[in-house]
């Protein structure tokens, strides 16, 4: 495993999707609410965080390569928290487009004594026009123009950013230039991810779009990946099984990748952690049971820490 830190030091990542806040607002219960059956929240503190598929490039970045937002924040007060996180990081702001008029989203969670008790969201999900779109393929071509690209990741969270056009037109542009690409689908756009390199959903997602049951053993994962590979004509379909570990296929090739016991503190972030490794596994073509085997265990390490964290290149090769 120490040689995955050398072999992903000089990749470069393209992050295509929605960029967010995870806003925690902590502090601690006492008492019970007298105007309704609701705790009490002594505040502490308050945190910002980068979310989304800005939470993907900090884990890209932790890995030891060089991520590449391409997405939308507002011209709001979170807008400039988010540009603000991304220098904190070193974290390159070359393709993050201010749109005006459009909230950057925002997700605040209220926590005591590591319990997440309430989520608020601060959202529009409505796709972005035609005008943005421009703006966005413009800087795509840019990006790949300029940088020495090896991989890109859709990151698709269904708040507008990736339209058919940008998913579509950024997919042939990938193609165009031998640049593999990953995808972690969102349901608005499932089917529009055609011949991608990597598609991983997850199995809530998958018995969501494929007309028969889908159980979790190999002959009944086989038969949905061959559904979505006839649908999307893609060349690896990863399904991530929750506690259950990831299924992985590749042509004849099919495996199941349990999950190691743990003791579970807060799911959140297991997602982007398993596609940020396995855009990596891909862009230095790792074999497919490796890319399933270090991606199973970025989610369940992430799934050990409490908020959304990234994965480190320390936290895989431990």
């Amino acid at each position: 495993m120490e040689k995955l830190s050398a072999l992903f030091r000089n990749k470069k990542v393209l992050i295509v999707g929605d960029v967010m806040i995870d806003r925690y607002l902590m502090g601690e219960v006492n008492r019970m609410s007298p105007e309704a059956p609701v705790p009490v929240v002594d505040f502490r503190a308050e945190d910002n965080r980068l979310g989304g598929a800005a939470n993907v490039a900090l884990n890209i970045a932790a890995l030891g390569a060089t991520p590449v937002l391409l997405s939308i924040v507002g011209a709001d007060e979170e807008g400039k928290i988010c540009k603000q996180l991304l220098k904190k990081h070193r974290l390159t702001k070359k393709g993050i487009l201010t749109i005006k008029k459009r909230p950057t989203t925002l997700k605040t969670r209220v926590m005591a004594t590591n319990q997440h008790l309430l989520r608020i969201d601060r959202e529009t999900k409505k796709a972005i026009n035609k005008s943005v779109e421009v703006l966005i393929l413009r800087k795509a071509q840019k990006i790949v123009a300029e940088e020495k690209i090896s991989v890109v990741l859709f990151q698709d969270y269904n708040k507008g950013v990736l339209t058919k056009k940008v998913i579509r037109t950024i997919s042939k542009l990938a193609r165009k230039n031998n640049i593999p690409t990953v995808v972690d689908p969102k349901f608005d756009h499932f089917f529009d991810y055609k011949k991608v390199t990597l598609f991983k959903p997850n199995l809530k997602e998958v018995r969501q779009v494929v007309p028969f049951p889908v159980l979790i053993n190999i002959k009944s994962l086989t038969a949905a990946a061959n559904f979505l590979e006839k649908k999307l004509n893609h060349s690896i379909t990863m399904i991530t099984l929750s506690e259950h570990g990831i299924f992985i296929k590749k042509d004849n090739l099919t495996k199941i990748i349990p999950t190691a016991p743990r003791t579970i503190a807060d799911v959140c972030g297991a997602g982007d952690a398993v596609i940020s490794v396995a855009a990596l596994g891909v862009a230095v073509d790792l074999p497919i049971s490796l890319i399933a085997e270090i991606s199973n265990d970025a989610g369940g390490k992430v799934c050990e820490k409490v908020g959304v964290v990234p994965i480190s290149i320390q936290d895989l090769v431990s």
